[in-house]
């Protein structure tokens, strides 16, 4: 048995393990229950003393609002689903940062999964998203993802979806994303500009379309500058801190080493610039080098690394506001492809002019 007290009077309320209701509230305040639902709904039309009497009554009881039952009335349960390739990105967090602002701006919840480079992992939080019944999801696929068959039980349910980074164009979403190609050529000019001719590219799955993107900058900004493009300076890797000591063993055994890298992730050209160091390479005087992202770790290695400032938190934002704008009206122009600018930083890895 609960007592609860209220200017002076004393209500009797009985307690049990089971979950408190507003028939509950209503027996112990001798009121009906739509008078305690209008009262914790804040309702004009409920006394102002008697509102406080059902708050007080409803935290005294621990009484929590099933707001899962009144979405799903509304056919919302304003819950917005995001799966990024991997958790463990710098490049990812910023993103994430961007749609959790917009979405708590907005009165929306996230649910989060990575991917981990998985076509399968994808198809499995899909599935899973969807039987939360997600009201639409943000995401950057996998780098195996090539069609997007497994996202047909989103599309039938018209459940929109918003990708960034990683897409793939279907004609009823919206892509957030940079210029690939021109960050790729912008990064290869700087380091033709700096005097190099014998430039490494280190990119990604060629699937995904950020790294093909990246690369035809790259062959782009050769050709311009009449400079021979050579299959085996084009190097394919996961991208991490591993891959990129591999990658440098790999340059150290050639004969003819390169007098410039493009790396297209700053983790993975941070360790290429300590192992090339360690053997003695000076960076820039010997191997100039550029990465991609503008990660933190860009700006604490040394020399600190010439990058390409990717606009993650941007992203992010204008993800988030694109869907919940199609989630608040349907009939919103839907715009194909939204293009952010990135944003060339130089800084000692590569200059030398």
């Amino acid at each position: 048995m609960l007592i609860l007290h209220y200017k002076g009077q004393a209500i009797i309320a009985m307690t049990t393990n089971k979950e408190t209701t507003i028939y509950d509230i209503a027996r112990a305040l001798n009121i009906s229950a739509s008078t305690v639902s209008r009262g914790l709904n804040n309702h004009p039309n409920v006394r102002k003393d008697t509102r406080k009497k059902i708050l007080i009554a409803a935290r005294e009881m621990e009484y929590q609002r099933n707001k899962f039952a009144s979405n799903l009335r509304q056919r919302r349960t304003y819950t917005i689903g995001v799966i990024v390739p991997r958790l463990n990105s710098y490049f990812q967090s910023r993103v994430i940062a961007g749609i959790e602002k917009v979405a708590n701006q907005s009165g929306y919840h996230l649910i989060i999964s990575q991917s981990l480079e998985s076509r399968k992992n994808e198809i499995v939080n899909i599935s899973t998203m969807f039987n939360a019944r997600i009201d639409g999801l943000i995401v950057s696929i996998a780098c195996d993802t090539k069609n997007l068959k497994h996202f047909d039980i989103l599309f039938k349910k018209k459940i929109p979806v918003v990708f960034f980074d990683r897409t793939i164009i279907h004609p009823d979403c919206v892509s957030v994303v940079i210029d690939n190609y021109k960050a790729g050529y912008d990064a290869t000019k700087h380091l033709i500009d700096q005097g190099c001719r014998r430039i490494i590219y280190i990119g990604g799955n060629l699937c995904s379309n950020v790294y093909a993107d990246r690369l035809k900058g790259y062959k782009k900004a050769l050709s311009d500058h009449e400079i021979d493009y050579h299959k085996n300076l084009i190097f394919t890797y996961e991208l991490n801190e591993k891959s990129g000591i591999e990658a440098a063993e790999k340059i150290l055994g050639m004969k003819i080493l390169p007098d410039g890298i493009f790396t297209a992730n700053d983790v993975t050209a941070t360790a290429i610039i300590s192992k090339l160091k360690q053997a003695g390479i000076g960076v820039p005087e010997n191997i100039a080098v550029v990465g991609f992202n503008n990660d933190l770790v860009s700006r604490v290695v040394d020399p600190d690394l010439t990058t390409i400032h990717y606009p993650g938190v941007e992203m992010g934002e204008i993800a988030a506001s694109t869907l919940i704008n199609k989630l608040n009206n349907s009939r919103s122009a839907n715009l194909s492809t939204i293009i952010l600018q990135h944003e060339l930083i130089i800084r000692h890895s590569s200059s030398r002019v």
